[in-house]
């Protein structure tokens, strides 16, 4: 557990390093993120960094919220599908590593373009779909931020997943209570999350620290023990935006403005070099 810590830690580093390079990016959500992305990655799914799309015999992963692309491209590169010193060319002209993922660009590990909030949900439920169809019995992941489920088709492919009991998916809600205009209560309520996806016909598996590596852990592998029975599942994973730079943490201001040089030296002084900078 002590390596997951350190490998979230340095995906932490390379978030602010990459978002302050380019004066462009969104560290907020990253840095929510990181603890998840590292125990799904280095804990969790079972893949192949070498990768090929079709992606048979593995554990898939969709990214929707895709603006959080820094945390996604450091796990991607930690876990090897690319040099990490590749990173340093987030966000430049002919970079693999744009703003938001792109398949066009053909970088290893990345399966769907997700500049645009709302798809992801679609998307992989027609990968579970493809994997039940082929007999794999692999299991597809998915992330999604809160306010992204402002999107109303969220809530058609929510129904959708229920009504075929497709249960080889287990999505994520990023559940910071931000989103880029303020908080979600102020923005758009979501309400009674969990009641919500219970009466849409889900299983809901409640991860309120998700921040915690072990209760990170211990919500996936409770997730991956409720596959198989009829129904998809989804983990509300209460996080904190801007988690390990305390001057970011809980603020939607961090949502998509990158530090200035004082503020990523006070950033880096809070997360030790734990890997290797690129």
């Amino acid at each position: 557990m002590t390596d997951l810590k350190e490998t979230a830690c340095q995906v932490r580093r390379d978030i602010v390093r990459m978002v302050h390079g380019v004066q462009s990016g969104h560290p907020g959500g990253s840095l929510g993120c990181a603890d998840y992305l590292t125990a799904l990655y280095f804990n969790i799914m079972k893949h192949n960094p070498s990768f090929s799309m079709d992606g048979v015999g593995e554990d898939l992963f969709f990214l929707s919220n895709g603006h959080i692309s820094p945390v996604f491209y450091s796990v991607l590169a930690r876990s090897g599908y690319f040099p990490v010193q590749e990173l340093a060319t987030f966000r430049k002209l002919n970079s693999r590593l744009q703003g938001h993922p792109t398949t066009h660009e053909h970088l290893p590990g990345v399966r769907i373009a997700s500049g645009s909030l709302g798809q992801g949900m679609s998307v992989a439920l027609g990968a579970a779909i493809a994997k039940k169809l082929n007999k794999d019995t692999a299991t597809v992941f998915s992330l999604h931020g809160d306010g992204e489920l402002d999107e109303g088709q969220n809530w058609e492919a929510i129904l959708f997943a229920a009504h075929k009991k497709i249960d080889n998916l287990i999505a994520a809600i990023d559940w910071n209570g931000q989103q880029i205009d303020g908080p979600t209560e102020k923005v758009m309520n979501l309400g009674d999350l969990a009641g919500k996806f219970i009466a849409f016909g889900w299983e809901v598996v409640n991860l309120e620290k998700g921040n915690d590596m072990h209760e990170i852990i211990a919500a996936l592998q409770h997730a991956k023990s409720l596959t198989g029975n009829g129904k998809p599942i989804v983990i509300l994973m209460k996080t904190c935006m801007g988690k390990g730079v305390d001057f970011m943490e809980g603020s939607h201001e961090w949502h998509g403005i990158s530090p200035n040089d004082d503020q990523l030296q006070r950033a880096l002084a809070q997360l030790p070099e734990t890997m290797g900078d690129y």
